[in-house]
């Protein structure tokens, strides 16, 4: 699975500049989508290629696209989300870093494609380098007649503006973006109205995350359905995984859908095993906000939403945290809890007040002064924020350490079956993996299958 279509030409010297990278192809879809196509046939051939958000949530783009209100008479927006505060993400950076006219390119020919003449791309306040060269990327594409006035004698208009944020990882929220880009205090806004329909200053607008808009170049050049036949069922097209962690070549990589953990993670093409040969304990496989997933399930999925969906967590940004025997996983959900609750803007108080709640009994607990009815409480504040805030970051704290209780007391009860059983064993060395759904049976339930499996096993005395 070697196919490149973001990151293809990024070896090449010079490719940062406007004129390496138009003599290797690039800025030809301009060229076909003003002078060939309407902005109908983009969307079309979007859709068709199943291209999903490549910013976490993996919503079909092309149907996003759809729902832009055409109605109003309003200006349209295109803005461009290149806040990558998530920890563990930084394949963005990397993009813009080294290319940024592959998303100049995307980005023209998605407002074209959306009925927009002024598009902006948001950019994490600390990547002031980025900032730098985005510029001068979009400089050299004004000079060569690409954005501005009457692209290549095409009628279309468009201008691109890059717009530095001010550090706050809600504001990789699309509508605390969109708050924030209109010089306002970066807090989400209550849906509905959602962005496409009163988005930046009130009018029509659609956020895409860097890569999402990087790929629209190749679709159009190539056909929606040429990018179909990449990946794996409803996860089509290649994917930029930011990998990091206990891994002998941290990076960034571009894969093609579906393709193994396991192949991942061990191949030396990715990210080389584990560092100092070390036992793989878990995974984040999408981000600080995913869930994590223990090594055993880990390793039975395919790098694709679906597969990371089925196993209890999600693809998310891409962003692979690799974490080996020697991590605590009580530290490290302490520090993410201390994220999280920095992070929080303020604005609800369930998540304003919970975020913090939570981090304080999580470091209780680390610190050793852990009580009994912890985990018990952790999972009603959780379960108190869930569904009460304007934003989803309540819902990815509580979602990370409703996973670790929730596993916490499927191995309590494993272990306590297990006592129950040991005199009844035959002598020798087990090794039981609780499975995380354990915790939603009863004792009684578990009991049977207990039951069942020693005697499967024919292990019983």
């Amino acid at each position: 699975m070697e196919r490149k279509i973001i990151l293809e030409n990024i070896e090449i010297e010079g490719i940062r500049s406007l004129e390496v990278y138009r003599k290797n192809g690039g800025y030809t879809s301009i060229e076909k989508a003003l002078k060939t196509m309407t902005p109908d046939d983009i969307v079309a051939e979007v859709k068709t290629s199943g291209l999903r958000g490549r910013g976490g949530a993996g919503f079909p783009t092309g149907m996003k696209w759809s729902f832009i209100d055409k109605k109003s008479g309003n200006p349209r927006y295109l803005v461009c989300n290149a806040d990558e505060s998530e920890p563990g993400t930084f394949k963005d950076r990397y993009l813009l870093m080294n290319i940024p006219h592959r998303l100049i390119e995307g980005m023209i020919c998605s407002a074209y494609a959306l009925g927009s003449n002024k598009a902006y791309i948001y950019v994490r306040g600390e990547f002031k380098t980025i900032i730098g060269i985005l510029n001068e990327a979009i400089k050299e594409s004004y000079k060569a007649g690409l954005l501005g006035k009457n692209i290549l004698g095409s009628g279309y208009d468009l201008d691109l503006h890059v717009h530095s944020g001010a550090g706050a990882y809600i504001c990789g929220e699309e509508t605390a973006l969109l708050e924030s880009l209109e010089g306002k205090r970066g807090n989400p806004r209550l849906k509905p109205p959602f962005p496409a329909i009163k988005g930046l200053y009130g009018c029509p607008t659609v956020v895409n995350n860097v890569e999402t808009l990087a790929n629209i170049g190749w679709i159009v050049n190539n056909g929606g359905e040429e990018y179909a036949k990449i990946g794996i069922g409803r996860s089509t097209g290649t994917k930029l995984i930011s990998a990091c962690g206990n891994i002998n070549n941290p990076g960034v990589y571009e894969i093609e859908m579906g393709l193994p953990v396991e192949e991942f993670i061990y191949s030396d093409k990715y990210c080389g095993g584990v560092k100092g040969g070390k036992e793989l304990k878990a995974v984040i496989p999408g981000g600080s906000s995913a869930p994590v997933l223990p090594a055993d399930i880990m390793m039975q999925c395919t790098m694709d939403y679906d597969s990371i969906s089925k196993a209890g967590s999600m693809l998310g940004s891409g962003a692979v945290i690799v974490m080996d025997e020697d991590v605590c996983m009580v530290k490290a959900l302490e520090r993410l809890a201390y994220f999280y609750h920095e992070e929080s803007c303020g604005q609800c108080t369930p998540c304003r007040e919970g975020t913090g709640w939570l981090y304080q009994i999580i470091h209780r607990i680390e610190t050793g002064l852990g009580r009994p009815d912890d985990l018990e409480l952790l999972e009603s504040i959780g379960n108190q924020m869930t569904g009460r805030t304007i934003c989803a970051l309540a819902e990815f704290m509580n979602e990370q350490h409703a996973n670790a209780v929730n596993r916490s007391k499927a191995r309590r009860r494993m272990r306590a079956l297990f006592v129950s059983y040991e005199n009844q064993l035959l002598v020798g060395n087990y090794i039981f993996v609780a499975k995380i759904t354990l915790h939603e049976k009863n004792y009684l339930e578990l009991k049977k299958d207990f039951d069942f499996a020693l005697k499967r096993l024919e292990v019983l005395k």
